[in-house]
């Protein structure tokens, strides 16, 4: 009797401490688990964990190899991951979550492009799996490689802040022409991000292209930094549609060589109750550029024909360190064409350094300070 009221009051206390300790469920240790991708078979069980692995192998047949990720999801590309050739509307490969990782280990998406490719881009022709890419989740996105995408490769619509870095875009193989494509470059449409979000930092990435190497179409807080862009359409700011906003765009320290031109925003002549202000450009190269060094224009999509006015552009800058665009001979190393009234106020000039070409072009520029038009 003894030893038994012993034994209670021993054990007692113990379980007053388990009782208080909440139980932990199956999906909580589910999560802590580590799933493997070796198809898209094992998808499903896989986004139950929160580290992931991905082994390369080929997606056959139309459907998107859609990671839906629980919040802090880690994950790893361990192979290179190719996609069918088969016509198609896409996206090839998705991304969502909150405060995720990927790190691609330097492994790539090959979207297979010279099978799609027809010098027409989503323009028409064959239907183009596009984007490649949908990136939609906060955290970081690195170290990958992106090879020969269908058209436009990178959609960014992030829900929180996100830094994509270390990233390679390689659709050079598009400049040459092929069977399908009647003489001219076989990759068209082949934008190497296109933006439409706030809180993006993208920093450290090339992109081989012949289209825009970032599009910004409406958003702010964005920074493109340390970037080489060869081959495409340069760094854009639009097309600016209707009632869409860009502000706080930090353009910094990007090497732009044999684009068409170096820096350009463009808004659509017929587009109402838009704005584009604080836009600062400090630090970047521009070289080889083909038809202008920095091209601002609201007569999109003519090129320096009737501008509109329902977009208002201000704070339009260079300044920091100092952007040197130097142009083919041929080339106008500053276009800039606003709509009457439309760009306004006093923007700062004075880190733009420009050579080679033709006259400038202006009209109803605003007041332009530390560089003469």
């Amino acid at each position: 009797m003894v030893f038994s009221l012993y034994l209670v009051v021993l054990i007692a206390p113990l379980l007053r401490l388990a009782a208080a300790v909440p139980a932990r469920s199956s999906s909580e240790f589910a999560r802590r688990c580590t799933g493997t991708i070796s198809s898209l078979d094992d998808v499903g069980s896989a986004v139950a964990c929160t580290t992931i692995n991905i082994n390369g192998f080929t997606v056959s047949f139309r459907t998107t190899f859609n990671l839906n990720l629980l919040q802090g999801t880690t994950v790893n590309l361990n192979g290179d991951i190719a996609f069918g050739n088969l016509s198609w509307a896409g996206p090839l490969f998705q991304i969502s979550g909150n405060d995720i990782t990927f790190n691609g280990n330097g492994h790539s998406f090959d979207g297979g492009g010279p099978f799609y490719w027809d010098g027409l881009g989503s323009n028409g022709g064959i239907t183009k799996p596009r984007p490649m890419m949908k990136i939609k989740i906060s955290g970081t996105f690195y170290n990958t490689k992106v090879i020969n995408s269908p058209a436009q490769t990178f959609s960014v619509s992030n829900p929180g802040p996100l830094t994509i870095t270390g990233i390679t875009i390689d659709n050079s193989q598009g400049d040459l022409p092929n069977s399908m494509s009647n003489g001219i470059p076989a990759g068209h449409n082949t934008d190497g991000f296109d933006v439409s979000t706030t809180n993006l930092i993208i920093e450290n990435s090339s992109v081989m292209n012949q289209d825009d190497c970032l599009a910004i179409n409406k958003g702010s807080n964005i920074i493109f930094t340390g970037n080489t862009c060869s081959g495409g359409h340069g760094i854009s700011i639009g097309s600016i549609s209707s009632n869409a906003t860009v502000s706080n765009i930090q353009i910094t320290g990007n090497t732009i060589t044999n684009n068409d031109q170096a820096l350009r925003i463009k808004t659509d002549a017929i587009a109402t109750g838009s704005t584009v202000t604080n836009i600062t450009y400090s630090g970047n190269t521009g070289t080889g550029l083909r038809r202008y060094g920095i091209l601002i224009d609201q007569s999109y999509p003519s090129t320096l024909g009737t501008p509109g006015t329902g977009v208002k552009l201000s704070a339009v800058n260079f300044m920091g360190s100092t952007n040197t665009i130097s142009v083919a001979s041929s080339a106008t190393p500053v276009a800039l064409n606003c709509g009457k009234g439309a760009c306004t106020g006093t923007w700062n000039w004075s880190a733009l350094k420009t050579s080679g070409g033709q006259p400038n072009f202006k009209a109803n520029a605003p007041t332009i300070s530390g560089y003469s038009l």
